[in-house]
């Protein structure tokens, strides 16, 4: 048994830079690599690519990601724990075998599978956010629980190089490696609490580091060109050092700990995984060095008899449109324009949204700044229930060009498919979690 092992996490969201990752794995003297790619939407997305192509529905950055990693990991014996197989870790697991063979790579990957519930979750239960029944949202189209280190630890147990998840609670993925390494008891609960608290710190990747905290002149950064990742050193105790490493850009101190901290934590007295009920009120936060803060305390208590459950469905057509008026007179010829569209269209489309994006499209109000801007963008969308209703926003609006107010340039249109979700809970003994493990 390790007394200290050490974590890194090389991506915070799907869509999250790939360059990090590698200098993680290459330069951070790792035992683990994280990549946390996933989110409620995410993952619904990726139902919908797998109901086109059951072949996909993995993350859309996966081969990138392997292609860039798997030399340096299999070079510096570090393993890979991610969630990158989304709606389809089984064939994101074969991807990564067929990348490896064409890298002359000996590797072997572990799926977990079981996070897919749609077919055990009753459309008339009520879903967490509207207390209404889950088919009074629009059509189903997923249901994936959030699956905890149970799933995982049996992965870890086949000593696979990489292990692919679909969807886990994202402190799970660092909490798993600890449990393996220290071989802590799934009913210490204090333990499980506070490895909770250490991947909750790490899960966002560069947001610890300063990237979501940069506020220039206010909170500056440094090197935000290179921002690193972080990495802890994690030790039996359940304490933890965060750091990133040297020479990369960006800066750990206690308030970009204590931002990433408190980040999505509704109750710091009991946030909800499915491993433990974690206390966060408890944590101790200390600057122990240059881009170093050590992290104590925490604690938790009995975990939840449920998962919860993220249930996508569709939930309409969503059509745009956007122009560009610039000069002394911009904010007049745009709102000039959102009234010819709005006259056109309100009958059809009663909750039309109208943005002025540059002047009042955030917070739909000026805040008494009454300076009027040089240039602004017209922004108009509406929903629709088909694809080509939605279509007619973006076509009103490019018809500006000609029929509009003076000097409109820039114009784009697009429709897209929303997916919204909602959530539910589902008893753990209906789930069931599997490993399929593959060798390249």
């Amino acid at each position: 048994m390790k007394n200290k092992i050490r974590i890194g996490c090389g991506a915070g969201f799907s869509g999250d830079r790939l360059e990090p990752a590698v200098i993680l794995t290459e330069q951070g003297e790792l035992d683990y690599l994280i990549l946390e790619c996933l989110a409620e939407r995410t993952i619904a997305l990726a139902q919908k690519r797998k109901l086109h192509d059951s072949g996909k529905g993995y993350d859309i950055l996966l081969e990138r990601r392997i292609h860039s990693l798997l030399p340096v990991l299999k070079k510096n014996k570090v393993r890979l724990i991610t969630n990158m197989g989304a709606a389809n870790p089984v064939a994101a697991a074969k991807k990564i075998i067929e990348i490896a063979k064409e890298l002359n790579a000996e590797i072997s990957v572990a799926a977990v599978t079981g996070d897919d519930v749609f077919d055990r979750i009753d459309p008339q239960q009520k879903a967490m956010e509207t207390d209404t029944a889950l088919s009074s949202s629009g059509r189903l189209i997923s249901a994936n629980a959030y699956l905890g280190v149970d799933t995982i630890l049996p992965a870890l147990q086949t000593n696979a190089d990489i292990i692919i998840t679909g969807r886990v609670a994202d402190p799970s993925l660092f909490l798993a490696p600890m449990i393996h390494e220290f071989s802590w008891s799934l009913n210490d609960y204090d333990l499980m609490g506070k490895g909770t608290i250490i991947g909750h710190l790490l899960e966002c990747a560069g947001q610890i580091t300063g990237g979501y905290f940069a506020d220039p002149g206010k909170k500056d950064v440094p090197g935000m060109n290179h921002l690193g990742h972080p990495f802890a050193d994690v030790f039996a105790n359940g304490s933890a050092t965060i750091g990133k490493v040297a020479a990369t850009g960006g800066l750990i101190n206690l308030q970009t700990a204590k931002e990433q901290l408190l980040y999505e934590v509704v109750d710091p007295y009991e946030y909800y995984t499915p491993d433990v009920i974690a206390n966060f009120t408890t944590v101790h936060l200390k600057e122990t060095g240059k881009d170093r803060v050590t992290v104590t305390g925490g604690s938790g208590k009995e975990k939840p008899s449920t998962y919860k459950v993220s249930v996508g469905y569709h939930a309409f057509y969503l059509g745009e449109g956007e122009i560009s008026y610039a000069g002394s007179n911009a904010m007049r010829r745009a709102k000039l324009a959102a009234s010819i569209i709005t006259e056109r269209l309100e009958d059809s489309f009663p909750d039309m949204q109208i943005d002025y994006i540059g002047s009042t499209s955030l917070h739909h109000t000026s805040f008494k700044h009454t300076a009027a801007p040089y240039e602004v963008r017209l922004r108009v969308a509406a929903k629709s229930d088909s694809f080509e209703k939605a279509a007619i926003v973006g076509e009103e609006v490019e018809a500006l060009y000609t029929n509009g107010p003076a000097g409109g340039g820039g114009v784009r249109k697009y429709v897209n498919e929303v997916i919204g979700i909602v959530s539910t809970l589902i008893g753990k003994e209906v789930v069931r979690p599997s490993v399929t493990l593959f060798h390249s």
